[in-house]
């Protein structure tokens, strides 16, 4: 198909509401930390933001929406993007919008999931072991249920349709989130000293960021400027007879 300039434009603004959201997610959370621990947040939030971008590109891409191998993850044709184009769709995913965008638009989503988890593990992990996690995590979870469900992976095949990551992005970082507080225990002297935020305007802010990227997070989800969805994130999911 032809490209077209109204739903490249748009697809162009909406990745950049939702990559608002990384930073707009640091606000939030250090306006709730203590304020010794506001800079540490951050760090993660923008070294895990340069380090999900790397391993995109490398590979991340290729495994989650490249041509599939038995239904459970896509091989290595794309790797480093080789014959993704920039001036052509990829026709199986994004029709009219360049290849190397819709590359570009799945990467902000590939990098603000994992780091979703900084919530569950602010103030009680390392530096160097939060970079494992979320690393670990998105090769061995992540990358394949993209292609399981948005990747023509075996769910998809079953008939599973997730618009807007109700299934691939919420709910798996959810339930990592809950195993990662049940292996991280309780706090030590938890009390009224950690209840304390560090500033309620930081984390109004970075909250109210975060609602304006939704904009992009959800409509964009559509790839094209007239298939937006209104509301919130919608899930529709069916089983195949």
């Amino acid at each position: 198909m032809v490209l077209d300039s109204g739903d490249t434009a748009w697809m162009l603004v909406a990745g950049s509401l939702v990559l608002l959201m990384i930073p707009a997610l640091g606000l939030f959370e250090s306006g709730l930390l203590r304020k010794k621990n506001a800079a540490s947040i951050f760090m993660q939030i923008f070294f895990g933001l340069a380090l999900l971008s790397v391993m995109w590109f490398v590979f991340g891409f290729s495994v989650s929406f490249g041509p599939s191998s038995m239904g459970l993850v896509g091989n290595m044709d794309w790797v480093f993007l080789k014959g993704v184009p920039s001036d052509a769709p990829l026709d199986q995913y994004a029709p009219t919008i360049p290849g190397v965008l819709f590359v570009k638009f799945q990467l902000m989503f590939a990098a603000i999931t994992p780091l979703l988890l900084t919530g569950t593990i602010a103030e009680r992990m390392k530096f160097s072991s939060f970079i494992i996690f979320i690393a670990a995590w998105s090769m061995l979870i992540y990358y394949p249920l993209v292609h399981w469900v948005w990747g023509g992976g075996w769910l998809a095949q079953l008939g599973v349709v997730d618009f807007a990551g109700g299934i691939v992005i919420h709910t798996s970082v959810g339930m990592a989130a809950l195993a990662a507080a049940l292996v991280l225990g309780k706090r030590r002297h938890y009390g009224p000293a950690i209840m304390i935020p560090h500033s309620i305007p930081l984390a109004v802010l970075g909250s109210s960021l975060l609602w304006l990227g939704w904009f992009g997070f959800n409509a964009g989800s559509a790839l094209s400027a007239s298939g937006g969805v209104a509301g919130n994130t919608v899930i529709v999911t069916h089983m195949a007879s």
